[in-house]
């Protein structure tokens, strides 16, 4: 097998955190006849953790891990990743008629490095939004308020479940969005064959804002249909994706400032120590920060929010990850894969686990301990909104 690209169907990745107007964005540029861009596949997702399986297989989840790794070292395994990902997409792509296929899957932010190696030469559309609109938006449309993340024992006690593959709430993985997704996806402005769409223009001009990303990535703008919401077969009938789409027929921007009446002070708060307010103002949200900064909420410095990457990257190092944006075959995996093999077992990989998992956690609450410190130092120079 060869890395022969040529023979690929074009493929593309819409790239964003949840709630920040992916469906939207995939939704318009499927009205283009030549662009096919289904709601979330998560195939990516899917293929960079193949040979990861629920403990609970009945084979033994560490054994099928050892095995399947063993097994796909010995070859290239983005060769047969990208087969099988070209496979799927050119099918996709032949039963609508249709040339080019845009992957729109929110959490691609985990597996970027991986996108990269299997497909260096695609295009990305990467859509930003406002982060307090995001939080708005998770909170009206999930139920997911952060004001938990204001108490940092509370978070290290889900990372902890997450470690121990306990099921956690939902709100952990949005945390992650905007704690390490959000500057992840950021880095990627500026770099070759990635195309920029924020959210505030994108429904203000979504005609103009379309025909300029189809012109980017190769395709007739004059060939796309009117920016309006229609129920297509290949939304109406899948289980992902934002429904609340279909609940209008045109694009409006009212939802731009709804955050502000959305959150409270407390949750604006914590949106601005996750995401930092450096970054806000390098995505161009400086205006919404003196917004919040108007009714209450204050910047309490690099050293808050680089306390919480910290504190996530330890937990998405230890469930695998490489630099918290991957939850692959990391390092660490192969390093207990190593250990079943010479043991000829997986007793010896349990133990192993289990020992580097503890080390984790010890780390975890360590960050915690640190976390809080600064909490209640910036809490007592910038007034006492922390746990009203």
């Amino acid at each position: 097998m060869s890395r022969d690209f040529n023979r690929s169907p074009p493929v593309g990745f819409l790239l964003g955190l949840p709630r920040s107007g992916t469906t939207l964005l995939a939704h318009l540029l499927q009205r283009h006849p030549d662009i096919m861009s289904p709601p979330e596949p998560w195939l990516m997702l899917a293929l960079e953790a193949f040979g990861t399986v629920d403990h609970r297989h009945p084979a033994g989840s560490s054994l099928v891990g050892a095995a399947t790794s063993e097994f796909l070292d010995r070859i290239d395994r983005a060769v047969v990743s990208r087969a099988l990902a070209d496979a799927a997409y050119g099918q996709y792509l032949a039963a609508a008629g249709k040339r080019m296929f845009i992957d729109k899957t929110p959490r691609y932010w985990m597996v970027l490095d991986f996108l990269s190696s299997l497909y260096p030469e695609a295009p990305r559309i990467l859509i930003t939004r406002n982060p307090y609109a995001i939080a708005a938006s998770l909170k009206s449309t999930w139920g997911i308020s952060l004001a938990s993340a204001g108490c940092p024992s509370a978070i290290a006690s889900c990372l902890t479940d997450l470690a121990r593959e306990v099921p956690t709430p939902a709100v952990v993985s949005c945390l992650a969005d905007l704690v390490l997704g959000l500057p992840t996806l950021a880095a990627l402005r500026g770099r070759p064959r990635t195309q920029v769409v924020q959210y505030e223009i994108l429904v203000v001009h979504p005609d103009e804002e379309i025909r300029r990303v189809i012109a980017g990535l190769g395709y007739d703008p004059a060939d796309v249909t009117s920016a309006t919401v229609e129920q297509a077969d290949v939304f109406s009938s899948s289980t992902f994706g934002d429904r609340k789409i279909f609940e209008k027929k045109t694009i409006d921007d009212r939802s731009v400032q709804a955050w502000r009446t959305a959150l409270s002070t407390e949750e604006m708060q914590v949106v601005t120590d996750l995401v930092g307010t450096e970054l806000l103002i390098e995505l161009g949200y400086e205006q919404d920060l003196r917004y919040a900064q108007q009714v209450g909420i204050v910047d309490r410095g690099p050293v808050v929010t680089e306390s919480y990457r910290q504190l996530f990257r330890t937990c998405w190092d230890l469930r695998g990850g490489t630099g918290g944006s991957s939850f692959g075959v990391s390092t660490h995996t192969r390093e207990l894969n190593g250990i079943v093999r010479q043991a000829g077992g997986g007793s010896s990989v349990s133990e192993a686990q289990r020992e580097k998992t503890e080390e984790h956690l010890r780390l975890m609450n360590s960050m915690v301990a640190q976390l809080e410190q600064v909490l209640r130092a910036a809490k007592g120079g910038h007034g006492s909104w922390l746990g009203r």
